[in-house]
């Protein structure tokens, strides 16, 4: 069975590998310290059978961003700084990509800015997509670019907070 749980010590990042130079870096060097200093947050996909084995990772860290950044219909109802949650790192591993795992890492984000902003309050979820490939998948998810900037692209709470109500609450 997958499990979704914050990367911890036990987990061996050495032998991770989704095929991007960057992630493989982040996770090795950097997302523990990120957890430690309490910049952002690192869960892993792991197997029951094989706990300590990645199969893939994301980030999820907290910003403001500017209301005037926003889709028009957003930008029209806020003004300054609104807080949010930002997916910065999305990566699975070279033998399981295209099974599914990115779908259900993706999935376990939502319900956990859920979470979050029943604690603290946010407009929704941000990613930024590294290529024409991952703007159509996230857009697949209903997430929706920025103005001016479309490799950015944004999903809305009420979006995030359906999705979770239509997955968690049915079971």
């Amino acid at each position: 069975m997958i499990r979704f749980l914050e990367l911890s010590r036990a987990h061996n990042r050495d032998n991770f590998d989704c095929g991007n130079a960057d992630l493989n870096n982040f996770l090795r060097n950097f997302a523990r310290q990120n957890l430690k200093k309490g910049l952002s947050r690192t869960f892993v996909a792991v197997d029951d059978k094989f706990p300590e084995e990645i199969l893939g990772f994301y980030t999820l860290s907290l910003f403001e961003i500017l209301a005037i950044k926003l889709p028009e219909r957003f930008e029209k109802r806020y003004k300054g700084r609104i807080p949010a949650v930002k997916l910065a790192r999305l990566a699975v591993a070279k033998g399981k990509q295209r099974q599914q795992l990115g779908k259900h890492m993706l999935i376990n984000a939502i319900k956990r800015v859920v979470l979050i902003a029943e604690h603290a309050g946010v407009i929704g979820m941000f990613v930024d997509a590294t290529n024409e490939s991952a703007i159509g998948y996230y857009q697949k998810f209903g997430f929706m670019p920025l103005p001016n900037h479309l490799s950015q692209l944004f999903l809305p709470y009420a979006t995030l907070y359906k999705m979770y109500v239509d997955i968690f609450c049915e079971e």
